[in-house]
């Protein structure tokens, strides 16, 4: 297949390729060959050179990939294996031992490690800011962003000692000066007898060693930058040491122990019961305040999205935390731990990369409609005062007319005949013998008296 055309490629010489990788590689190695295999070959049959992709035949299946098991080496082996880098007696032995602990002390990965400048060590905060590669940026995020990783006492005093050693480095000079030590730490681990470590494995033993320090896992699933919120550091690093498995072994009882009488409440633990009851009636309180902000009542749902989504962004807690973790484990269709649910933003950041923000979006604004209403109602509520200022001004205004406008409101108002309705008829003493002319102020317009006779 090397010296051959791909598009000559037969699918009988692609299964022999196969049976041939499997045996000097492992799965995961032959699964990442077959992808790219795959995409190559797409990529003829686009620009017409074939018809086929033999590498997407029945018998070339992804072969089922085995977790690792890690064999790290404990803390006095990791100081010996150090020690034995740095005595290596080549010229960049000191260079590489100071990358092995940088891995170490930071849990970074090899390509985020050799970006990492002075400048981005923060001594005040205790804080080492991770960007990763300048043009594609962090695994899994977009360019420009990036992680903060918090600086372990060890870490600090091996950046404090370059920092010593190298005065003259400008902020934008590179804190390691090698971009990968794995023949060097192939030499000390063969020479100590301990098992092979990549820089890789340095990233498992940051965390190992976090975790057995007593770190949660969700805090250090963001160290490492996964934003799964603690899935993958459970199944990958959350093993413990074996004197570690034997003490908690300790604690599980299965035979039942002699039952304690339980003490009576005295004078003294009164005024505490007191008191409790007390920050249960606050707690209530704060939760009836809360639930008073919404019209739709999300916590009620059927739907577990609702009620996950909401709590996520509502400060209060409103729904119990069994209902709250299971809602979780329903809107994320995987399983959640009760110290998980303490870190509220990471829960929220992933929700957001596993559900459509359309969702996500429409079920804000069903939950947040009471406050979209009130707004409404209050832009009616001003309509509805204008109009009646309005109409108040128009009614206390004066009736009272100027001259001219009574001028035009007069109305010649004749007085009627006497004897006959005949319009021939002249009436006594004819029109010398009627009465002065009447003025009479009316509406706008009138209903003459003389039209109808």
């Amino acid at each position: 297949m090397k010296t051959k055309a791909i598009k000559d490629i037969t699918k009988a010489e692609c299964v022999e390729w196969r049976n041939r990788f499997t045996v000097e590689y492992s799965p995961t190695s032959f699964n990442h060959t077959l992808g790219i295999v795959r995409a190559i070959i797409e990529i003829v049959i686009e620009a017409g050179a074939r018809r086929d992709n033999p590498a997407k035949a029945k018998e070339m299946k992804r072969l089922r990939e085995s977790s690792k098991r890690l064999r790290l080496p404990e803390p006095q082996q990791f100081e010996k294996f150090v020690r034995e880098i740095e005595n290596g007696g080549g010229g960049f032995s000191k260079a590489c031992s100071e990358l092995v602990q940088f891995l170490a002390f930071g849990g970074f990965r090899i390509s985020e490690a050799k970006h990492v400048t002075w400048a981005d060590c923060d001594f005040g905060r205790e804080k080492i800011i991770v960007n990763g590669e300048p043009t594609t940026g962090l695994k899994g995020r977009r360019v420009g962003e990036t992680r903060e990783v918090p600086m372990i006492p060890d870490m600090r005093r091996l950046l404090e000692r370059l920092r010593q050693e190298r005065p003259q480095d400008p902020p934008m000079a590179k804190v390691m000066r090698m971009s990968e030590c794995q023949k060097a730490m192939n030499r000390a681990a063969k020479k100590l007898g301990i098992a092979r470590l990549t820089h890789h494995d340095l990233r498992h033993l940051f965390a190992t060693r976090c975790i057995e320090s007593g770190v949660d896992i969700p805090t250090v699933s963001r160290w490492l930058g996964h934003k799964d919120g603690g899935a993958l550091a459970r199944k990958v690093y959350g093993h413990l040491r074996d004197h570690d498995s034997a003490n908690m072994a300790q604690k599980v009882m299965f035979s039942e122990t002699e039952p304690k009488a339980a003490p009576l409440p005295s004078a003294e633990t009164a005024p505490q019961n007191g008191r409790a009851d007390a920050a249960n009636g606050t707690d209530k309180k704060a939760n009836a305040q809360a639930k008073a902000k919404y019209a739709y009542p999300w916590w009620a749902s059927a739907n577990p999205l609702e009620v996950f989504w909401g709590q996520l962004i509502e400060e209060v807690q409103i729904v119990p935390l069994e209902k709250y973790r299971r809602c979780a484990q329903e809107a994320m269709k995987r399983e959640v731990f009760a110290e998980e649910l303490a870190d509220r933003q990471a829960l929220k950041d992933e929700l957001m990369e596993r559900v459509a923000k359309m969702t996500l979006d429409e079920i804000t604004a069903k939950i947040q409609a009471k406050q979209a209403g009130q707004g409404r109602k209050k832009h009616r509520e001003c309509k509805r005062q204008r109009k009646e200022t309005a109409l108040q001004v128009r009614q206390n205004r004066t009736t009272t007319l100027s001259a001219r406008e009574r001028y035009r409101n007069v109305v010649w108002a004749w007085p009627q005949p006497a004897a006959s309705n005949s319009r021939n008829s002249p009436s006594p003493g004819g029109r010398a013998s009627l009465p002065d002319r009447q003025i009479k102020a009316t509406s706008r317009r009138p209903a003459c008296s003389h039209r109808g006779s």
